[in-house]
């Protein structure tokens, strides 16, 4: 697909990866919708791309309220006009193992908000977005492309069942979703980052991002343009569907 004049929809859009991935397809001459939950943010976001002469427009939202979703869709779609690409982004995490103890003394156990929060925004939250995405895209009758985000965890990663679980659900979405959907000429696919220079690793202490970095192949931890990079293959490349992309530096867990 070429991007020059194409919609392209992005959750969690305006910081990290999202906003990342918002510069990389802008600059190919894609129309920008950010969709974040945070307005003040959003709105740097905006004023950022645009500084880039990229056309961004901001769409406030929480993607796991299903009304909040339809209705924030539906004014992206009545002010740019239908997505031709969604990257499904937004995501959290809330680390903690399933239970922590020893010798017959249990400190600590996961919660359930724990587990609901994640799986709420990382994997309904997709559901959600995934669905008026393409929706939009079958009634236009002229295809498109869906990006989910997955993660290298997906294989499972520990004191992170409930990240592991969520992610490990978008990688088979997609699988399904690229089965459904290539009647309609729409393709499904997804990235699995590894560890990348964001908010979420700069929260890590230093001595783990040490020892993270020192175990994986490159030698550092990649960068958000990285991933950005690996989702513009996605959308140019018109025989990609169906698959996960891994962009890790060669670590796995």
């Amino acid at each position: 697909m070429q991007l020059d004049g194409k919609v392209v929809g992005i959750t969690g859009g305006a910081r990290g990866l999202g906003l990342a991935v918002a510069a990389e397809l802008g600059a190919r001459g894609a129309r920008i919708a950010l969709f974040d939950r945070q307005e003040e943010v959003l709105s740097a976001a905006v004023t950022a791309l645009s500084e880039r002469h990229i056309s961004a427009h901001a769409f406030l939202v929480d993607v796991t309220d299903e009304e909040a979703v339809t209705r924030a869709f539906a004014q992206q779609r009545e002010s740019l006009g239908p997505l031709a690409v969604l990257v499904n982004n937004a995501g959290i995490t809330h680390d903690g193992l399933l239970v922590k103890g020893s010798a017959g003394h249990i400190e600590k156990r996961m919660t359930l908000d724990q587990w609901r929060q994640v799986i709420d925004v990382n994997l309904t939250g997709v559901f959600l977005c995934g669905r008026e995405g393409a929706t939009q895209m079958v009634e236009t009758g002229q295809g498109g492309v869906i990006i989910n985000v997955s993660s290298i965890s997906r294989s499972g990663n520990m004191g992170q069942g409930n990240y592991s679980a969520s992610k490990a659900g978008v990688a088979a979405l997609t699988v399904t979703w690229a089965k459904e959907l290539a009647r309609q000429g729409i393709r499904v696919a997804a990235v699995a980052p590894g560890f990348i220079e964001t908010e979420m690793t700069a929260s890590m202490r230093a001595e783990v991002l040490e020892k993270i970095s020192k175990g994986i192949p490159l030698g550092h931890l990649g960068q958000p343009v990285d991933i950005a990079s690996s989702v513009r293959y996605i959308v140019e490349n018109d025989y990609f569907t169906g698959r996960v992309l891994e962009c890790d530096g060669g670590l796995r867990i």
